[in-house]
C-alpha cells in the first residue's frame, strides 16, 4: 500500500514545491514584492513591449541594434497579446509561467514511463527559482519548453523531435542541439529531414510576410565581450593592474570596450569552433547509443557553446537547467555531477545578476570572485559532461560493430547501426 501511494505523494510534493516557488517569482516580477536589487523586468516593460509594437505592424525592428534574434522570436514577443485583458508586462509573465508549467507537465509525464525517475522533475522545480525573477523576465523559458519537448520526443519519434528542434531553432537557434545525439541511419535521417523541412517552411513564411527576417545572421557581428562571459575575466583581472578599458551598454548588454577586446572576442569564437569540432569528432567516433545519449549530447553541447560564448547572459542558465532536467529523468544517466554544478552556477548567477551586478561591472573583488566561481563551475561542468558522454558512447563501447541500446519506448532498434 505504501508503494502504491508513493507516486501520488511524490507528485503532490512536486506540485506543491513548484506552486510555492512560482508564486514567489510571480510576486516579484509583478512587484507585489520588491527585492532590494536591480529591476530585472524593464526588458519586458520597455524593450519587449516596444518590439511588440513594431512587430505588430508586420516588420522587424531593424533600427534597434538590440534585436539580434531569429524571426521566430517574434512569436514569443507577440504572445502576450493573446491575453488582451492584461497589460503587456503582466501578460508576458503569465505566458512565461504557463511555459514553465508546460515543462513541469512534460517532465512529470515522462518520469512515469520506462526506466525513468523524478530526479529530473526536481531539477526543474528547484533549478528555475534559483535564477530569481530574471527567469520570467526573459523569453528563454518559452524556448526551453520547446527544446525539452523535442528531447522527450527523442529517438522514438524522430520526425516530431526534428520538427520541434527546428521550431525552437527558428526562435533562438540553440534548440537545434537536440539533434546532436540522434541515433545513426534511420532516426537521424528522419529527424534531420523533418528539421530541415520545418525550418525551411518557417523561414519561407517569415521571409514572405516579414522581409528582413534573416538579418539576425549578421546582427551580432560587432558584439564584443560581455562582462559576465568567460573571456571577460581577462579584463576584470587586467583592470586590477591598470588596464584602461571601460564597460558600456553596447549591443544590448554591458560589454568591455578598449584595447585587446577584439582579440579576446575572436578567441572566444575560436573556442566555440573548437567545441563544434569536438562534437563532430564525438559524433563520428560514437559507437553506442543508450536511452540517455540524445539528452546527454544536447546537454554537453549546450554547455560547451554557453561557456565559450562572448555573452553569458543570466537567462542562459535556464536552458541548462531544462536540458539537465531531461538528462536526470533517466536512471542510467551519468550526468548527475555536471547537472549539480549547473545548479550551483545558477545560484551564483543570481548573485552576480542582479544582486551584485554593480560590483561585477566595476570589477570589484566581490563581483570578480562571483564570476570566477560561476564561470569556473560552467567550465568544470562542460569538461565533465563531455568526458562522461565520450566514455559512455566511445571508450566503453564493446568491440565489433556499433550498437545502440533500445529506448524506453522500445522503438530505437533502427539505431543499432554504424555511420
Amino acid at each position: 500500500m505504501a508503494d502504491a501511494r508513493r507516486p501520488g505523494a511524490t507528485t503532490a510534493a512536486v506540485l506543491l514545491g513548484w506552486a510555492a516557488t512560482r508564486a514567489l517569482l510571480m510576486l516579484c516580477v509583478t512587484k507585489v514584492i520588491t527585492p532590494p536589487t536591480l529591476d530585472v523586468t524593464t526588458d519586458v516593460s520597455v524593450i519587449y513591449q516596444n518590439w511588440a509594437s513594431v512587430l505588430g505592424t508586420g516588420v522587424f525592428p531593424h533600427d534597434d541594434v538590440t534585436w539580434q534574434y531569429p524571426p521566430g522570436a517574434a512569436l514569443a514577443i507577440l504572445a502576450p497579446r493573446l491575453l488582451p485583458p492584461l497589460g503587456y508586462a503582466d501578460a508576458f509573465f503569465v505566458v512565461a509561467l504557463l511555459c514553465d508549467a508546460l515543462v513541469l507537465g512534460l517532465l512529470l509525464y515522462a518520469s512515469r514511463r520506462g526506466a525513468r525517475r523524478t530526479a529530473g522533475v526536481w531539477v526543474w522545480v528547484v533549478g528555475v527559482p534559483l535564477l530569481g525573477p530574471t527567469v520570467y523576465a526573459r523569453y528563454d523559458v518559452m524556448v526551453t519548453a520547446v527544446a525539452v519537448a523535442a528531447l522527450l520526443a527523442g529517438a522514438a519519434r524522430p520526425r516530431l523531435m526534428g520538427a520541434l528542434s527546428a521550431f525552437g531553432a527558428v526562435v533562438k537557434v540553440w534548440p537545434v542541439l537536440a539533434l546532436l545525439g540522434t541515433p545513426r541511419r534511420s532516426p537521424t535521417r528522419r529527424a534531420w529531414a523533418a528539421a530541415a523541412l520545418t525550418a525551411a517552411l518557417l523561414l519561407a513564411v517569415f521571409g514572405l510576410t516579414m522581409p528582413g527576417s534573416l538579418s539576425f545572421l549578421t546582427a551580432q557581428r560587432d558584439r564584443g565581450t560581455e562582462v559576465e562571459s568567460l573571456g571577460a575575466l581577462v579584463f576584470h583581472v587586467a583592470r586590477q593592474f591598470g588596464w584602461s578599458g571601460v564597460v558600456q551598454y553596447h549591443y544590448g548588454s554591458m560589454e568591455f570596450l578598449g584595447s585587446h577586446v577584439a582579440l579576446v572576442s575572436t578567441l572566444a569564437q575560436v573556442l566555440s569552433l573548437m567545441a563544434l569540432g569536438w562534437l563532430v569528432l564525438w559524433r563520428l567516433r560514437a559507437r553506442v547509443w543508450t536511452s540517455t545519449t540524445v539528452a546527454d549530447a544536447a546537454f554537453a553541447g549546450l554547455l560547451l557553446f554557453t561557456t565559450t560564448s562572448r555573452v553569458i547572459s543570466p537567462q542562459y542558465l535556464v536552458w541548462l537547467v531544462g536540458l539537465g532536467a531531461v538528462c536526470l529523468l533517466y536512471r542510467a544517466s551519468r550526468m548527475a555531477l555536471p547537472v549539480a554544478l549547473v545548479l550551483c552556477a545558477t545560484v551564483l548567477t543570481y548573485l552576480e545578476f542582479p544582486v551584485y551586478f554593480a560590483e561585477v561591472v566595476a570589477s570589484e573583488p566581490a563581483g570578480l570572485a562571483l564570476l570566477l566561481a560561476r564561470n569556473g563551475l560552467l567550465v568544470a561542468a562542460s569538461l565533465l559532461a563531455c568526458r562522461t558522454l565520450w566514455r559512455q558512447t566511445v571508450t566503453e563501447a564493446p568491440a565489433g560493430e556499433p550498437v545502440a541500446a533500445p529506448s524506453d519506448a522500445g522503438r530505437t532498434a533502427a539505431a543499432a547501426s554504424s555511420a
